[in-house]
């Protein structure tokens, strides 16, 4: 805690003496002075949150990817926060297992190997073996963070007002912005809403034979460990491993996005946190001719408000019709944009519609045009003040757009566009629910 004390300090007396600065200076070295004192909080931000772990890390990761909240440079630097922290040693994991499943772990498991398969901010995963003899891997949460929550939850509260400084005066509602965050933190702490989820998705997606989503072993799950399948695989960003088992990455990347494009679009329930580490291709003999993709980590998952579903189904529309006025419209509904800024956000969108009917409409971007256009939305969100989107929408695009980017990354032949067209025209063919009839 006197890291983070530390860092609001320094941060709190540098911001203070930019602005005691600011009358002796002009326009252009004042903006200047500012933009290096954000930098300079940020990478103290990176360092301090990412030492302090759990919570601290989660908010960090958060703001990465609230563009309408936080300056593009303080953005791009949290997002760079990695889950991967150093694990406890194996007796304080030991003492979480019992206590949540009961009994010594040599009654409950055959075989629990101490050292750790990996550690996140907030559980580390250990491989076991059960009295059947399934090999399984178990996710154990660290066992501060529920008794900490509601501390650490009130100090990320201080923190996003301090966080407020680099956005500067504006219309954010930064009490719903911390609600936001609060509630998505306590999902990712319940394991059983975790399984929950995995479950239901697994059943989703069980029509495609490519697709692997562990089982979870619910007789040795609770709310802070959660026991699942175990399977040997390569991590999807290997391309030297992948390459040595023959493995077409091509074929890989239409799983993936046929994998997403449904959740995402059909199912509207989704594992919203698709970067490498949390995807993989099975280690077997068929991977060279059958590849399979191996799905994990579920505690960050989303389902779409059905309110929220109808208004984005009526914004593609309002999209692929070029009807702005359509688009502002349900821009008001969802309350994204804040009294008196209508105007400089109509004509920050209006560019954006521009950008899209120069690529050839909505439905005929390519996989680029989606990433160029995700950068221009990302300077929308940072340059328009008014703008503020709902977490999980945020959520929706991030997850989007970085199956986009990966598949550019691994297996640029992907048509991610055409991939996805079938599930969104599916998605735009549902009737709202109070049309139903």
């Amino acid at each position: 805690m006197l890291r983070l004390l530390g860092w609001a300090i320094v941060s709190a007396c540098g911001r203070i003496v930019v602005a005691l600065l600011s009358p002796f200076s002009g326009h252009a070295r004042c903006q200047a002075r500012l933009d290096a004192w954000r930098t300079r909080t940020t990478r103290r931000a990176v360092d301090v949150l990412g030492r302090l772990k759990g919570v601290y890390v989660k908010a960090g990761q958060f703001a990465g990817h609230r563009h309408d909240i936080v300056p593009g440079s303080a953005s791009d630097a949290l997002a760079e926060l990695r889950d991967r922290v150093k694990p406890l040693p194996f007796e304080r994991i030991r003492r979480v297992v019992e206590s949540e499943l009961g009994g010594s772990i040599e009654e409950r498991f055959t075989e629990f190997q101490p050292e750790a398969l990996g550690a996140a901010s907030l559980a580390q995963v250990h491989r076991a073996r059960l009295p059947s003899g399934e090999e399984v891997a178990v996710k154990i949460q660290y066992p501060w963070l529920e008794a900490s929550l509601a501390v650490d939850l009130a100090i990320v509260r201080g923190l996003i007002r301090v966080a407020s400084w680099f956005r500067g005066p504006g219309p954010i509602d930064w009490e719903q912005l911390f609600d936001e965050f609060a509630a998505g933190l306590q999902d990712e702490l319940d394991f059983g809403r975790e399984a929950a989820y995995a479950s239901e998705i697994a059943a989703n997606l069980s029509g495609d034979a490519g697709i692997v989503v562990p089982t979870i072993v619910a007789s040795h799950s609770a709310k802070r460990v959660l026991t699942m399948s175990y399977h040997e695989a390569i991590r999807i960003s290997d391309l030297e491993r992948l390459g040595a088992a023959g493995v077409d990455m091509t074929a890989v990347l239409q799983i993936v996005g046929r994998a997403y494009a449904r959740q995402v679009f059909v199912d509207g329930l989704f594992h919203a946190d698709p970067h490498p580490g949390n995807l993989f291709v099975l280690d077997e003999p068929e991977a060279s001719t059958q590849p399979r993709v191996l799905f994990i980590d579920f505690g960050l998952s989303r389902r779409l408000d059905p309110v929220l579903r109808r208004e984005m189904r009526r914004g593609i529309y309002s999209i692929i019709q070029r009807d702005l006025d359509g688009f502002i419209s349900a821009m008001h509904r969802m309350g994204m944009i804040a009294p008196g800024a209508e105007a400089e956000v109509r004509q920050s969108v209006h560019a954006i519609f521009v950008r899209i009917a120069d690529q050839g409409g909505a439905l005929d971007v390519s996989g680029s045009a989606v990433l160029g256009l995700k950068n221009q939305a990302k300077t929308l969100l940072q340059d328009t003040p008014g703008l503020q989107l709902p977490n999980d929408l945020l959520l929706f695009a991030k997850t989007v757009t970085y199956v986009f980017a990966l598949a550019a990354e691994l297996a640029p032949d992907v048509d991610m566009v055409r991939l996805c067209l079938p599930y969104l025209l599916q998605f735009l063919a549902e009737k709202d629910p109070e049309t139903e009839g």
